[in-house]
């Protein structure tokens, strides 16, 4: 079951990835990717986990347009992939690359001192 599981939330990042290159908004920016997906067993919720590239209000003006379109996005993700239930979809911020990025500074600055 959760090789399944695997697999579908590999599926949905897949085709989700493609769909917001596709969003018009330029508030999006083209600085953003899906970085990993927890759908629930029962297919209702997603968690989407997205990076932006950029300083905070870029991040947040693409998370509210994430969060105003997520009906649309819902739809094109129907569209694209055949699941008998359509998971609602819950956009967060994955800061993770941000969080490393800070630690290679900080190692960075160690080592050179």
């Amino acid at each position: 079951m959760q090789h399944r599981q695997e697999k579908i939330n590999g599926e949905i990042r897949r085709v989700l990835a493609e769909i917001l290159r596709e969003v018009k908004d330029p508030r999006l920016g083209k600085m953003i990717s899906v970085t990993g997906v927890e759908a629930t067993n029962d297919l209702k919720q997603a968690k989407i986990f997205v990076s932006v590239l950029g300083d905070e209000k870029t991040k947040k003006e693409a998370m509210d347009v994430l969060g105003t379109s997520s009906g649309h996005i819902r739809h094109e993700l129907g569209e694209k992939m055949e699941l008998h239930t359509l998971p609602e979809l819950l956009f967060e911020l994955d800061e993770s690359m941000d969080q490393g990025a800070r630690i290679d500074a900080i190692l960075n600055e160690i080592k050179n001192s």
